[in-house]
């Protein structure tokens, strides 16, 4: 990583002449910059705005900045999600087929809903490879650095930053673990999966999750039914949140080429 002597920090090159950077210092300390930039732009804010006015978003990735202790967290959530689904006797009810439907296409907004219980925030790196011009210049090696990058190619910032958002809404609403728990059963028993063999049955179970909610809700809160309406608007945009972000950003460090489906 490069390190500025005193000349460069007051903008003046060696010999008392000020000039200006020229593109190939530009080049060699452009991640320097936007590691700094990163760092302040993306660590701790409640809700990350980066995204909006800016299409660039899209093609931007981001990893973990501590991805040991929130690999390890988001691992707990997992565990405790599927600790959930095993003690539900009417999940045992339904075929196997249709418990294995149920999992695998919901899974991702269950996850999402188990971090926001858990309260699991995390900080994020943004990762870009480096130009070839730099690999050059460098004396980098094009194989190992290649190889070195395959093993996590990130996540998509856009779709990270939608899942932030989407936890802060769920902390702001501060839900209950009642609350939560009814959550987890409309998410889980979706009428709207595919392939279902009793789908009759899964539509009972997710409409008894619904009423169930809105009476606690409706008990707790002096028939605030506008809260209840709010957290179904949330339910919804976690069917939204890309599996495939998740899984690269909190389980490729511990899956490598595996999937979590499988």
């Amino acid at each position: 990583m490069a390190t500025e002597v005193p000349a460069e920090k007051s903008g003046k090159c060696q010999c008392g002449t000020r000039q200006a950077k020229s593109i190939l210092y530009q080049i060699l300390n452009k991640e320097d910059r936007s590691e700094a930039q990163w760092s302040q732009q993306y660590r701790g804010p409640r809700r990350s705005t980066a995204s909006q006015g800016c299409s660039c978003v899209d093609r931007r990735r981001v990893v973990l900045k501590t991805p040991e202790a929130t690999c390890r967290r988001a691992s707990e959530v997992l565990l405790k999600t599927l600790a959930f689904i095993r003690n539900l006797p009417s999940f045992y009810h339904l075929p196997w087929e249709d418990q294995l439907v149920l999992i695998q296409q919901n899974w991702a907004p269950l996850f999402v809903l188990g971090m926001a219980q858990e309260g699991v925030d995390f900080d994020l790196r943004e990762i870009s490879a480096p130009s070839l011009l730099k690999k050059i210049l460098l004396n980098h090696s094009l194989t190992a650095s290649n190889e070195l990058g395959s093993s996590s190619l990130g996540a998509s910032l856009a779709e990270v930053q939608k899942m932030k958002n989407l936890l802060w809404k769920f902390w702001d609403l501060d839900i209950s673990a009642k609350e939560y728990a009814y959550l987890k059963g409309i998410i889980l028993f979706n009428s709207g999966c595919h392939n279902l063999k009793c789908l009759p049955y899964v539509q009972t179970l997710q409409q008894e999750a619904q009423r169930a909610l809105m009476e606690f809700i409706s008990m707790m809160f002096n028939r605030n039914l506008g809260r209840f309406a709010w957290i179904l608007q949330l339910i919804a945009s976690l069917q939204d949140i890309d599996r495939d972000a998740i899984e690269e950003l909190f389980f490729r460090p511990i899956l490598g080429e595996a999937t979590l489906n499988v």
